[in-house]
């Protein structure tokens, strides 16, 4: 994913009303910015700490500019706007990123699935089969939770719709088709991903279910700049 233009420097002052944050321009000045980020965003705010943003062209928009890259606490890098991770994931399934999928037809995007209403974020056809893919966007980065210097854990805030899509990713599988949770990790300090059991009990125990089940539990890790955010790599995913 380039950007064209590439991104806009400035330094993170807060974040509020969970969907704006305040940033300081290269000229000095306190600019207002949409933060499209639902979770809590734990372990990925760092006042006076450099960020990056877009400007959107939309002239109807409140606030043009959209918060893209965080730096961390730690001094890593996290992508912060979740909206990127469902076409990160896409266009590293069509670079064939995700070799279990090779085999499989056309991707389409938010299809219906499920007896909960949901909508899967995408699709893929194998003949009669489909297998349903979920993304989720992983920054949450707790080094000393359990001693791991590169462990990632999703959510980061206790998530009612992450359960319900374990829940239609297990029906998923029990009809014959096949399912695929995709973690998005767009931060630079993770080197694999697990279920955050100490946000979210109830999510960690679904995934032990799914697992069990069939579901299939896959990470790719992000490399990001003010130029480009790509998946390069898969990463392990650790359910128990």
């Amino acid at each position: 994913m380039l950007f064209d233009p590439p991104l806009i420097q400035g330094i993170f002052l807060q974040r509020y009303k969970r969907f704006l944050a305040d940033v300081q321009t290269a000229s000095g000045e306190t600019m207002t910015i949409h933060c499209p980020n639902t979770g809590s965003m734990r372990s990925c705010l760092a006042p006076q700490a450099p960020c990056w943003y877009s400007i959107s062209k939309n002239p109807q928009r409140k606030f043009a500019a959209t918060w893209e890259i965080a730096t961390t606490p730690a001094g890593h890098l996290a992508g912060v706007n979740t909206g990127r991770a469902n076409l990160l994931v896409a266009e590293s399934i069509r670079a064939g990123l995700l070799p279990q999928l090779a085999d499989w037809e056309r991707l389409t995007a938010e299809v219906r699935y499920g007896e909960e209403n949901s909508r899967a974020d995408w699709c893929m056809y194998q003949g009669d089969r489909r297998c349903y893919i979920e993304v989720k966007n992983v920054t949450l980065f707790e080094p000393s939770s359990i001693g791991a210097s590169s462990q990632g854990y999703f959510p980061d805030a206790v998530s009612e719709r992450g359960a319900k899509h374990l829940r239609e990713l297990i029906r998923i599988v029990e009809a014959g088709h096949r399912a695929m949770l995709v973690y998005c990790v767009q931060h630079t300090g993770i080197n694999s991903v697990a279920p955050a059991a100490h946000v979210d009990s109830k999510y960690a125990q679904l995934c032990q279910q799914a697992k069990q089940a069939g579901v299939e539990f896959i990470a790719l890790k992000a490399e990001l700049s003010a130029h480009e955010i790509r998946l390069t790599h898969a990463i392990p995913v650790v359910v128990e």
